[in-house]
């Protein structure tokens, strides 16, 4: 099986909940369960990482929250500001320069 949250997942829980939150406002576990649909079940991040995370967005501003009443019970929802838009962008660039790094180096080995 494969782990949860191994070490050079850094910064990538921080990517996936901006990249899902700009789609539509979510619950934390509605997060949760939403990274493992969009990955294929590759990445699965517990509520351990997830909540952390989302504090962190909304106290930098990247992140607004709510309350709302739901079944009688009081979930946060959370949402994407205007911040976490550039947040989102500038960690998506940065993904794309090291993702692409690492498959030139994953390559076909060159021949000298």
């Amino acid at each position: 099986m494969a782990q949860t949250n191994p070490p050079f997942m850094s910064g990538v829980p921080e990517l996936l909940l901006l990249r899902l939150l700009t789609q539509r406002e979510m619950y934390g576990y509605e997060i949760v369960k939403a990274v493992r649909l969009v990955t294929s079940e590759a990445i699965s991040l517990g509520e351990g990482v997830v909540y952390p995370v989302l504090h962190s967005l909304e106290r930098s501003g990247a992140l607004r929250a709510r309350r709302k009443p739901v079944n009688g019970r009081t979930r946060v929802y959370y949402s994407v500001t205007p911040k976490g838009t550039q947040r989102l962008a500038r960690l998506t660039a940065e993904w794309d320069r090291v993702s692409s790094g690492i498959q030139a180096a994953l390559g076909e080995p060159e021949h000298a």
